[in-house]
């Protein structure tokens, strides 16, 4: 069925036949199978188990594993396909460990399961716990692999071959700037391009207090949330040859760090500069959930910051809301105002490459897996489990799903967990790039949306991509998590020392660093570099 749904569910489930899990054996089956029609009544139904997190947040009248969307897969993709889908919880706040549990156990692990740690997926690739999928995605996947793209399938991939298949993620921009258009209206000042234009910006802010604060104005809002600082930082990274991205970059977790990279003191001088003529955020190295920074923002105390993009927008955080409630007239505009060596508005960005779904080599149901996934990103079944039913979830404007906002709570309570089910995909698939993005902005409230917009753009301008090996670097997993907290010590301690003492602190924080494994993971790239340039 390739025709949208868009009739509103009615009835309980179709009763299923419990079985063990079997492949078909009857050529017959096989081919109904395999083109969608109904198998024979006589042949048993494939049973195909398939993870799904449990949030404990499903709403009354369904349970996780009983739901308007759990009911869609079965009529659709189950019954034409004579597969028996059975959804296994997990709970989301403990679910490496439980997958680790699973995975150990193999008659009892799904034939369907997914993490988004990078390590955990390099761990069981390494240790020959999962199906090898490069020759079945070919054989019975074709609209998967079109759907994923080899930018993002590269990420599945451990030493060549392709072991899992990551989820693709939509919105790549991570961050943009937001500046109070009052007060450079009150100044008379224009939005800030570069660097030294933010500065002086910043100084005027601080200068002046167009905002009337009370001497309370904090020009640059900063927190210790990576958000907050790394726009800065990257900023002043210099041009790198593939060398020096691939040996000096070091991933901590699942973000690229600029420790040892040229121009990341510099940096920090600028932040220790800011910071000691008082133009950024005093305790900033105590925030580190951004609480007080959005404080600080809604009462109109901030005249810069830097932010994940769109996130000011959205009406579940209420950033801009209330500070128009609190601060009457109080206008913020996006803006791109660091630069680099290179006069380019450098910055991070997102990997193409979401969750990790991987099948165990312990499944007898592979092909059916991939047969499932394959149905997901089919005619419309990934746009009707992501957005539910026209005219009760959304609207449909010039193609674009918009969502409804007198949509009923039984609507909304029937695609509750989506992105669970949906897991082939990081971001609501409208149908193209440009689809994606329009219906992205339009999540947040209209009088919000060309702002939304331009901060998207800007996060999307000059990306800085992650840096990847086709194998996992044993040291930053083994170090990363301390090394992450050394990171954040050094931000904090560098940014706030007194300037004449900067050079031989600096200095006596980088080497600490290093010997904490650092040095190790440096040396560990440097030799997967060496191999990797060799082929």
């Amino acid at each position: 069925m390739t025709t949208r749904w868009s009739k509103k569910w009615a009835g309980p489930a179709v009763a299923v036949v419990l079985i063990s899990s079997m492949l078909l054996s009857a050529c017959s089956s096989k081919e109904d199978a395999a083109s969608g029609n109904a198998a024979s009544d006589s042949s048993k139904p494939t049973t195909l188990k398939v993870e799904l997190f449990d949030r404990g947040n499903s709403p009354a009248g369904y349970t996780i594993t009983d739901s308007y969307l759990t009911r869609l897969v079965k009529e659709r993709f189950g019954k034409p396909n004579n597969i028996d889908v059975q959804f296994v919880p997990v709970p989301r706040s403990e679910e490496i460990q439980k997958l680790n549990v699973l995975m150990a156990s193999q008659s009892e692990v799904p034939d369907i399961v997914f993490t988004y740690d990078s390590g955990t997926f390099n761990r069981y690739a390494e240790q020959g716990g999962l199906t090898d999928l490069t020759d079945l995605l070919d054989k019975n996947a074709p609209n998967l692999k079109k759907f994923l793209g080899e930018d993002t399938l590269a990420y599945g991939q451990y030493k060549g071959q392709q072991f899992a298949l990551p989820g693709r993620r939509l919105v790549l921009g991570k961050y943009a700037g937001y500046i109070r258009q009052d007060w450079l209206d009150k100044l008379g000042l224009p939005v800030p391009q570069t660097t030294d234009e933010l500065y002086t910006t910043l100084k005027a802010f601080k200068d002046k207090d167009p905002g009337n604060t009370g001497g309370k104005v904090i020009p640059f809002g900063v927190s210790l949330a990576s958000a907050q600082y790394e726009p800065l930082l990257w900023s002043f990274i210099q041009p790198l040859t593939d060398e020096q991205k691939y040996t000096l970059t070091q991933q901590l977790g699942s973000n690229d760090y600029p420790t040892l990279l040229p121009g990341f003191k510099d940096g920090l001088k600028f932040m220790n500069k800011l910071y000691n003529e008082g133009l950024i955020s005093k305790d900033f190295g105590l925030d580190k959930d951004k609480k007080q920074l959005w404080q600080n923002l809604q009462n109109g105390l901030l005249g810069f910051y830097t932010e994940d993009a769109g996130e000011l927008y959205f009406s579940a955080n209420g950033g801009y809301e209330n500070l128009q409630a609190n601060v009457p007239g109080a206008v913020i505009t996006p803006v791109d105002a660091f630069t680099n060596s290179e006069g380019k508005h450098a910055k991070p960005a997102y990997a193409p490459n979401a969750m990790y779904v991987m099948i165990p080599k312990s499944s007898k149901n592979a092909e059916a897996a991939l047969k499932y996934l394959d149905w997901m990103a089919s005619g419309t079944n990934l746009f009707d489990m992501q957005f539910g039913v026209e005219n009760e979830n959304y609207t449909l404007v010039d193609g674009v799903p918009v969502v409804k906002p007198d949509a009923t709570q039984e609507a909304m309570d029937r695609i509750y967990n989506f992105g669970d089910l949906a897991i082939i995909v990081n971001g609501k698939y409208a149908g193209d790039d440009a689809k994606n993005e329009a219906a992205y902005i339009a999540q947040t409230p209209e009088k919000y949306q060309a702002d939304m917009k331009k901060s998207v753009e800007i996060s999307n301008t000059d990306n800085i991509q992650p840096v990847k090996f086709d194998h996992p670097i044993e040291a930053e997993a083994k170090y990363g998590t301390a090394l992450a907290d050394k990171f954040q010590e050094i931000i904090v301690k560098m940014t706030m020392i007194k300037p004449d003492q900067f050079d031989s602190n600096y200095d006596s924080m980088i080497k600490d660093y290093m010997a904490s494994g650092g040095q190790a993971i440096l040396d560990e790239r440097t030799a997967a570099y060496k191999e990797m340039s060799s082929k």
